[in-house]
């Protein structure tokens, strides 16, 4: 293998996924975001435990922004988006849940930004 160029490929597939570090970009209008705990289990106003399998009604749910994608206009990292739970993919990075959402399926943002701008997609 001293010849071929890629001789090296053999030793770098052959190292553990867990010593390599990747960082992640997200492309085009795509947002990755943390899902809020609410979106569990929940309780009624009477009391009564609601489980996540019984997702009946139309309800929105928050979730914070880690990553934007470039052509991404008006969301930024550390938002808060509010999106439906049928929108979006869900993903397991570092044994942790994401959600990639693309911008048009954020119905709002909530952030500490002063400005105040109407939103692309509201």
């Amino acid at each position: 293998m001293a010849g071929i160029p890629g001789g090296n490929l053999a030793r770098m597939s052959e190292a553990e996924p867990s010593d390599v570090k990747h960082s992640i970009r997200m492309m085009a209008d795509r947002v990755l975001a943390r899902p809020s705990d609410e979106i569990g289990e929940r309780k009624s106003r009477a009391g009564i435990l609601i489980p996540a399998t019984a997702n009946l009604d139309r309800r929105l749910h928050w979730a914070t922004v880690v990553a934007v994608g470039p052509t991404v206009r008006n969301v930024e990292e550390g938002d808060r988006v509010l999106f439906a739970p049928d929108s979006g993919y869900e993903v397991e990075i570092r044994g942790e849940d994401y959600l990639i959402l693309r911008e048009r399926d954020v119905h709002a943002t909530a952030s500490s930004r002063a400005e105040a701008e109407t939103g692309l997609y509201l």
